[in-house]
């Protein structure tokens, strides 16, 4: 599958300048990696959250994934080369504004899932709004 090998990110972090449908699925390819690790923000994986995110990409990217795919996703070995901010904030650079406020309001889905958020799911969508390089202001609607 050409998202779930994360090829964008990786063209990305190697410094790569991505043309705009390149842009359109490394957008994808993010929401992907920070939706998936997201089921593990919280050392505890649930079914619940895995469908969760594969309701949220269909949703946003218009593609299938399945439950293997989102769980390789999260634990994927791309992270241990670099942590996922620093994917996420490269990636970021590349990526225009509304792209960026559509990956951290799908987390926002996703983290809601389980009908509860732990201090480590805050700590995360910190981490990766703030690589999303996300004002409050554009968080709420007011500016884009």
């Amino acid at each position: 599958m050409g998202l779930a090998d994360l090829g964008g990110v990786l063209k990305i972090f190697g410094g790569s300048e991505p043309s705009e449908e390149e842009k359109a699925q490394l957008a994808k390819e993010v929401m992907l990696m920070v939706l998936a690790r997201a089921t593990a923000a919280d050392t505890n994986i649930k079914q619940v959250e895995v469908e969760k995110v594969r309701q949220v990409l269909k949703q946003h990217t218009g593609e299938d994934f399945t439950d293997s795919e989102v769980r390789v996703a999260a634990n994927s070995r791309i992270y241990e080369k670099a942590p996922l901010d620093r994917y996420v904030d490269v990636s970021a650079r590349k990526l225009d504004v509304s792209a960026c406020l559509n990956i951290a309001l799908a987390l926002k889905e996703v983290i809601h899932s389980d009908e509860r958020v732990s201090d480590y799911e805050i700590s995360f969508f910190n981490s990766i709004v703030g690589a999303l390089d996300l004002t409050p202001a554009q968080l709420m609607g007011l500016d884009s």
